[in-house]
């Protein structure tokens, strides 16, 4: 059975999930972009994972630095996902606050949590690359997490 981009992207977004900024800083610029397709790996050793279209901007940037951040997006920063999902904006991080952490990428001020991230490892996933990183260091504080579901955003309703 084949099914096309469109029909798969159309069933997939079924699936709600958490809304994330993955950001990297390499040669002093900061690369940031909105991204669903993160997920937990092991506890022990702590390792996330982050998948990356390989034309995106932000991959370039991973692969060279060899670290990222997850950062975890609160319910009323929409604004902010809609902004790092602008393939063409140039400005990203203008009037965004963020501060680096361990690995030196950008950790956003406004994040719900935040995960600093080494690549430990890249493997080939089709038109993306899955960078596995291990955890450096992470934090978290109370509030609603920003939804994706079926190409837009929501929030948790209880």
């Amino acid at each position: 059975m084949s099914i096309d981009a469109a029909r798969f992207r159309q069933i997939i977004g079924h699936f709600a999930t958490g809304v994330t900024v993955i950001t990297t800083a390499h040669d002093g610029w900061l690369h940031g972009m909105t991204a669903n397709a993160i997920t937990s790996v092991s506890l022990d050793p702590p390792l996330v994972l982050v998948c990356v279209n390989v034309g995106a901007d932000t991959h370039a940037a991973i692969e060279a630095s060899g670290r990222f951040a997850i950062n975890v997006l609160p319910a009323e920063a929409e604004s902010l996902a809609r902004r790092f999902a602008d393939h063409g904006r140039l400005d990203k991080f203008q009037g965004v606050g963020w501060r680096a952490e361990i690995s030196g990428a950008p950790v956003l001020d406004r994040a719900l949590a935040w995960v600093d991230c080494a690549v430990v490892g890249a493997y080939p996933g089709g038109d993306h690359t899955v960078f596995v990183g291990r955890v450096l260091g992470a934090d978290g504080r109370s509030g609603e997490p920003l939804l994706f579901y079926r190409g837009g955003y929501g929030r948790v309703t209880r």
